[in-house]
């Protein structure tokens, strides 16, 4: 039972520190985020944190896993929703793309894109959240062929992947702060892909 007990501690423990770093990244930016501030912030040690996670990398990985895990509940219940094909696929850009310069979990992708060549750990993490994500669309994209809202010619795993593409390169721009790449413009151009790229029947 004493064992049970450190370990949900211990779980509440790193969700806390997680959760304290998503927010960190929001209000100061990555590269403001160091174990000792982020320690500090937690009224902890760094050592505490190292504890737990073993470098930054880790920490980094793990606070997107925890971001894409919620985000993951959200496109489970958007799947599930009685609304139309086309409604679901505006609603899937919407969760997908950045709230702004400033989105946390955009912020960790971008850090860990540039660290995944040099990292056979997180490129099979960054394979297994987009993985996700494509697993999703498609199943969308299936749902809405089935049900003629969308061509049966249409080929689902290609258009899926030419989207989510397309969407990584929307969201970066935002993220970036690059002129005249707000999220409403990213949204705009993203549904008039989506429509060029997923058939109407």
């Amino acid at each position: 039972m004493a064992g049970a007990a450190r370990r949900r501690d211990g779980h509440i423990a790193q969700e806390r520190m997680l959760e304290e770093a998503m927010t960190a990244i929001a209000e100061d930016g990555l590269g403001a985020l160091t174990m000792s501030a982020l320690a500090e912030r937690l009224g902890t040690s760094g050592g505490h944190i190292l504890y737990y996670f073993g470098s930054k990398d880790r920490l980094l990985l793990e606070a997107l896993r925890w971001s894409e895990a919620a985000l993951t509940e959200e496109r489970k219940a958007l799947l599930s929703r009685r609304v139309t094909a086309e409604r679901k696929l505006d609603l899937f850009l919407e969760l997908y793309l950045p709230r702004g310069p400033r989105d946390p979990r955009w912020t960790l992708w971008i850090e860990l894109w540039a660290r995944i060549p040099a990292s056979e750990p997180l490129r099979r993490a960054q394979e297994e959240m987009d993985r996700a994500w494509q697993e999703d669309l498609e199943a969308l994209l299936t749902k809405g062929v089935a049900r003629s809202t969308f061509s049966a010619a249409l080929d689902v795993p290609s258009r899926a992947s030419e989207l989510l593409a397309l969407l990584d390169g929307l969201s970066t721009r935002v993220v970036l702060g690059q002129r005249e790449s707000d999220r409403g413009r990213a949204l705009a151009s993203a549904r008039s892909a989506a429509a060029r790229l997923v058939e109407r029947a």
